[in-house]
Order: structure tokens, then C-alpha cells, then sequence
């Protein structure tokens, strides 16, 4: 199962890591079933960037926190799907739903312990940053609802529109036999500019 799921894994990584127009279909580690909706790096980016591209409240029930402005749209980055891609296949198989990595054999930057965000994002090759951010969602089906979900959270909202982030890698991973079906990672990060 673990030698299934780790070939699964890097086949996946491999048709993510190309040209952005490329289709990124997510399969199931434990059926074999593909999700009907198709994902690809571009329209991943352009949801988030659509969003990006308005001003918006993320914490409606707070007047004190204000509106966030529209910001600059962000380029997707393969590092950052890498270690997106690496966590959402985790909470998948290992059935757990944290930003701490598993601790389990799924954990690959873990080594035998929950790894963190940062530890997933410099293992998959993303250094020399100025900040990094994540969100994770589980069992919306499609990226209308997960936008939709990750917009009505504030942190997660925060995240979204922070003007600090220039680059995104996002993820989504199948698993029908795990409690929420779908893990959802995005993976947001600058590097520092010398």
C-alpha cells in the first residue's frame, strides 16, 4: 500500500511539475478512481488570484479589522506544490487533518515525527524566504467550494490576501476510504530579495 501510494505520489508530482497549463489530475491512493473535475495549475492560480483581485473583509464580525485591499496577483511556484502535494498526500492516506504533519510513514519530511509547514517547504527545496504561509481544507469537491470555504475563514482569508505572498503552490489529494475524501493544500511563500 505504502509503495502504491509513494509511486502514486510521484507520478502525480511529475505531471504537476511542468508548463502550468498542464492537467493535474489527482488520483485516489486507495481506489484508483479519478475526481470528475479536472484540475490544472492555471485554474488553481486563477482562483486564487481572482480572489486577490478584489478588496475584501475577511473578518466581517470584527469592524475593527477593516477591509483588506486588492493585491498583486501570485505566481505559482513547483517548489511550493511539491510540499503541498507532499502534506495533502499525508492527511489522505494517514487519514489526519492538521497543519502538523502525520508522524507516519505518509510524513516524508517527518522522519518518524510531525513535521511543520516551513520543515515541508524547505525539504522540498524552497529557501532563502522571506515568509511563508498554509491553508488546508478537507472534503469540498470542487475549487469553487474550497474558495469559497478558505474565504469565509478569516486566517484563511488573511493568507489568501496577504500582500506579502508572491508565489503559491496548491494541492489536492483523493482518498474515498479517508473521513473527509479531498485534502486541499496551498502553500504561499516569498523569497528574500538580495
Amino acid at each position: 500500500m505504502f509503495k502504491k501510494s509513494l509511486i502514486l505520489s510521484t507520478l502525480i508530482l511529475c505531471v504537476g511539475c511542468g508548463d502550468s497549463s498542464n492537467t493535474v489530475q489527482k488520483e485516489s491512493s486507495v481506489s484508483g478512481v479519478f475526481m470528475e473535475e479536472s484540475i490544472n495549475n492555471q485554474t488553481l492560480l486563477t482562483a486564487i488570484n481572482q480572489a486577490r483581485s478584489v478588496a475584501r473583509d475577511c473578518y466581517p464580525d470584527n469592524p475593527n479589522r477593516g477591509q483588506m485591499k486588492a493585491v498583486k496577483p501570485l505566481i505559482w511556484n513547483t517548489q511550493l506544490y511539491a510540499s503541498a502535494l507532499e502534506h495533502s498526500t499525508d492527511l489522505a492516506n494517514s487519514n489526519t487533518f492538521s497543519h502538523l504533519g502525520s508522524g507516519t510513514k505518509y510524513d516524508i519530511t517527518g522522519d518518524g515525527k510531525a513535521s511543520t509547514f516551513f520543515e515541508r517547504i524547505l525539504s522540498n527545496g524552497y529557501s532563502n524566504y522571506y515568509t511563508l504561509g498554509e491553508n488546508i481544507a478537507g472534503g469540498q469537491q470542487s475549487i469553487k467550494e474550497v474558495m469559497k470555504a478558505w474565504l469565509a475563514s478569516p486566517g484563511h482569508c488573511t493568507n489568501i490576501m496577504k500582500s506579502s505572498y508572491t508565489e503559491v503552490g496548491i494541492a489536492l489529494v483523493e482518498n474515498e476510504d479517508s473521513t473527509y475524501g479531498t485534502y486541499w493544500t496551498q502553500n504561499f511563500g516569498t523569497k528574500k530579495n538580495y
